[in-house]
C-alpha cells in the first residue's frame, strides 16, 4: 500500500499547479503540470476516494486541478467546447454516455452464487464527472493552442520531460525496477511481468513497463520531428538525442514500441508532410474499423499471431492470449451492445463459484466497448481522431495550404497511440495533450492567423 509520503505527494499537487500557473503561460503550465504528474507523481493504488466523485489519481487530481485554476484565470474567457462539429459531437457522447449506460443497468447480474450490483445515481455522477476530466487536458491543450509555437512547445516539452525519465529508467534496468517501492512503498504491478530477455525493463512511477517503453517512442519521435524542422546547431544535439532514446527504447526491451520506432522513423524522417497526414488517417482508420471487423470475424488472428512468433514466440504466446480474451469479452459485451454493461466489473465474466475475475482486459477498445458499448467506444475513438480527420480536411480542401512541419508528425504520433490501444490500454494525459494541439491547430489555422497568447500576466 502506498506510504504517507506518496499520498502527501499527491495531495500537495494542486499547489504545484498553482505556483506553475503563476510563473509560466498557461499552455506552459499546462504541460509542465500534466506531464510531470503522470510521470512522477505515485500510481494506483495510490488515490483519494472520495463519495460521488471518482478515485483522485495520478491522472484525475492533476486534470481537476488545471481545470479549476483555468476557470478562476481566465473567468468568462476560457471555450471548452470545440468549434468542430465532430469534435464536439463525440465529446457530449464521451462525457454523457454513463446517463445512458446507467439507465440500461439498473438490475444486478448473477453469475450462479455471485453478483453484482446494479447501477445507481451515484456511479453515473462518478462515471460523468471522470470522463470529463480525462479529456480535460484535450479541451485545455485545444483551448491555449494558438499557433506553431505552441506545436513546437509540446515537441520539446516531451523531448525534455523524456531526457530526464531516461535517468531513472537507465538505473532500473541496471538495478531492476525498485524506484517506487524504494520512494512510495508499493509494487505497483507484477515484478514478473518486468523481467525481460534476462534483464529488467524499467516502470519507474507508470503502471507498467510497455506504458515507459511506450513514452520512450514518444519521445524518441518527437526528437526525430524536431530534428528534420530544425536548423543550425540544435541539429547536431537533437540528433545525438535522438541516438540516445533509441538506445534507451531498445533497454526497453518492449517489442510493439521497438516495432513501432522502424515504422515510424522512416517516415518522420523521409516522407513529406502531406502523406504522413494520410498514413495517419489509414491508421486510425484501421483502429476504429477493428471491432467492426472483428464482431464479423474478419481479423485475421491466427495469421497474425504466426507472424509474430517469427519475431518472438514468448510474446506471440501473450497475443494468442489477449486476442482470446478479447474475443470472450467481446461475446459477453455484444449482449448489451449500444450502451455496455457499466462500472462494477460487469464487464467481465466471473467465476460462478468463488467470483473471481476470469477475462483479463488488456486493450483499451474492449474495455471500453464493455463498460459503455458502441456508443462509448465510436464516442472516445472520434474523440481522439477527430484532430487527424479535420487536419486531413484542411489539407484535402487546399493541398497548398501552409501547413507547419511539425503537424504530419505529430498526427502519426497520435494516430500509433490510438492503434496502440487496441492491444494495450496507453490512454494518458500526453494522448489527450497530443490530440488537443491538434484540434486547436485544425480550428485555427495555420500560423498566420496565429492568436494572442493567454497568460496570467495579460489577464490581470
Amino acid at each position: 500500500m502506498p506510504n504517507t509520503f506518496a499520498l502527501l505527494v499527491l495531495a500537495l499537487w494542486p499547489l504545484v499547479s498553482v505556483g506553475l500557473f503563476r510563473s509560466l503561460s498557461a499552455w506552459r503550465a499546462l504541460l509542465a503540470s500534466l506531464i510531470v504528474a503522470y510521470l512522477f507523481l505515485p500510481p494506483q493504488p495510490a488515490a483519494f476516494d472520495f463519495p460521488l466523485v471518482p478515485p483522485l489519481t495520478k491522472e484525475t487530481l492533476p486534470s481537476l486541478s488545471v481545470v479549476l485554476i483555468c476557470l478562476v484565470m481566465f473567468r468568462g474567457k476560457l471555450r471548452l467546447i470545440p468549434e468542430s462539429k465532430l469534435a464536439a459531437g463525440a465529446l457530449l457522447v464521451f462525457i454523457f454516455v454513463p446517463i445512458l449506460t446507467g439507465l440500461t443497468n439498473l438490475d444486478p447480474v448473477f453469475y450462479g452464487q455471485v453478483g453484482l450490483p446494479g447501477m445507481g445515481i451515484k456511479d453515473i455522477v462518478s462515471l460523468i464527472l471522470n470522463q470529463f476530466l480525462l479529456a480535460a487536458p484535450m479541451l485545455l491543450a485545444r483551448a491555449f493552442m494558438t499557433g506553431e509555437q505552441d506545436l513546437k512547445d509540446l515537441l520539446y516539452a516531451l523531448v525534455i520531460a523524456g531526457l530526464v525519465y531516461s535517468l531513472p529508467m537507465l538505473l532500473e534496468v541496471r538495478l531492476s525496477p525498485q524506484l517506487n517501492v524504494w520512494i512510495y512503498g508499493y509494487f505497483q504491478h507484477s515484478f514478473e511481468q518486468m523481467v525481460r530477455y534476462g534483464g529488467f525493463r524499467p516502470i519507474v512511477f507508470l503502471y507498467h513497463g510497455l506504458w515507459v517503453a511506450f513514452f520512450a517512442l514518444i519521445t524518441l519521435t518527437s526528437i526525430t520531428i524536431l530534428f528534420r524542422a530544425e536548423q543550425g546547431g540544435r541539429k547536431g544535439m537533437l540528433m545525438l538525442a535522438m541516438i540516445y532514446m533509441a538506445v534507451v527504447l531498445v533497454l526497453c526491451k518492449s517489442v510493439g514500441s521497438i516495432l513501432y520506432a522502424l515504422f515510424l522513423l522512416p517516415l518522420l524522417l523521409f516522407i513529406p508532410n502531406g502523406l504522413q497526414i494520410r498514413i495517419a488517417m489509414v491508421l486510425v482508420v484501421l483502429a476504429i474499423a477493428y471491432p467492426t471487423l472483428k464482431t464479423v470475424d474478419l481479423v485475421p488472428e491466427e495469421a497474425i499471431v504466426q507472424q509474430a512468433e517469427k519475431i518472438d514466440e514468448e510474446r506471440a504466446g501473450s497475443l494468442r492470449f489477449r486476442l482470446e480474451n478479447e474475443n470472450v469479452l467481446l461475446e459477453h459485451a455484444l449482449e448489451r451492445p449500444l450502451f455496455g454493461w457499466g462500472s462494477w466489473g460487469r464487464n467481465h465474466i466471473l467465476d460462478p463459484v468463488t467470483g473471481r475475475t476470469e477475462t483479463v482486459t488488456d486493450g483499451l477498445w474492449v474495455i471500453t466497448f464493455g463498460v459503455y458499448g458502441w456508443a462509448g467506444f465510436f464516442a472516445q475513438f472520434l474523440l481522439l481522431t477527430a484532430p487527424i480527420f479535420l487536419v486531413w480536411t484542411k489539407f484535402r480542401a487546399d493541398p497548398t495550404a501552409i501547413i507547419p512541419s511539425y503537424v504530419g508528425g505529430m498526427c502519426l504520433i497520435l494516430a500509433i497511440n490510438v492503434l496502440d490501444l487496441l492491444p494495450n490500454a496507453t490512454l494518458t494525459p500526453i494522448t489527450w495533450l497530443l490530440a488537443g494541439a491538434l484540434l486547436g491547430y485544425a480550428e485555427k489555422g495555420t500560423v498566420e492567423h496565429k492568436a494572442p497568447k493567454m497568460t496570467l500576466q495579460s489577464l490581470m
